[in-house]
């Protein structure tokens, strides 16, 4: 009788990774900025019908890069969470930790438990309320491991070079247009390529706004911010 087939739990652990990692490297970069006004999301994504940056809940925004079907199912999940604490408790009981450690949670079960884990890795951003409110924003990969990020972000292809350039870059209390150049500058630089308003999804947290504060820039207003002397 033949013996059945053994792998060890660590060889699947890290076959199961890096299975993750090369489905991730290949999705579109998104980069997260904080600006003086809130937070600021950029995405290399020429779909405008299929988004990879969503509004989660009045003050929180999600971004998802990977297999579009398995976050956007996280994306469809955040918004229920979000939907029934909100509904059940108050609109300020909900928070992007929550959220963070909801999909650290599913995340983390799928990549223990299932044969294919998921490729995605994904950001929960949350504004602070007035001037002296704290953004938060936490990253969650593949595997369920949650981080918190001060200050910018990135993930997907070439996220480690981005993240570097937007080290040697990034200053505090950028205004919008600022923010946006910076952001699109990483993606172009580490990328070695060209980008326009029609290759790009932007969108912001804007404090400044009333109760919901998700807005999305759209083509003709990104081109002035991105155009010298417009």
């Amino acid at each position: 009788m033949p013996l059945p087939y053994y792998v060890s739990p660590e060889q699947m652990m890290k076959d199961k990774a890096e299975y993750a990692r090369k489905g991730i490297s290949r999705g579109r970069a998104i980069v997260t900025i904080e600006y003086r006004d809130g937070i600021l999301l950029v995405a290399e994504n020429p779909s405008t019908l299929l988004h990879k940056i969503s509004e989660i809940y009045d003050r929180i925004a999600f971004a998802g890069v990977g297999k579009y079907n398995e976050f956007e199912n996280l994306r469809v999940a955040g918004v229920r969470h979000a939907d029934v604490k909100g509904y059940s408790y108050s609109r300020g009981d909900v928070s992007a930790k929550a959220l963070a450690n909801a999909y650290s949670q599913g995340l983390g079960n799928i990549f223990t438990q299932d044969i294919k884990p998921f490729e995605v890795e994904v950001l929960v951003c949350e504004v602070g309320e007035g001037n002296g409110g704290k953004n938060e924003i936490y990253h969650i990969l593949y595997d369920g491991t949650i981080e918190d990020e001060k200050n910018y972000a990135a993930m997907g292809g070439q996220s480690d070079e981005i993240r570097r350039y937007l080290k040697e870059n990034f200053k505090e209390g950028l205004d919008l247009g600022e923010a946006i150049q910076l952001g699109v500058r990483a993606l172009m630089v580490t990328q070695n390529k060209t980008l326009t308003e029609r290759d790009l999804e932007v969108a912001v947290l804007d404090r400044t706004k009333e109760r919901r504060k998700f807005r999305r820039i759209p083509p003709e207003a990104l081109h002035q911010m991105l155009t010298p002397g417009a």
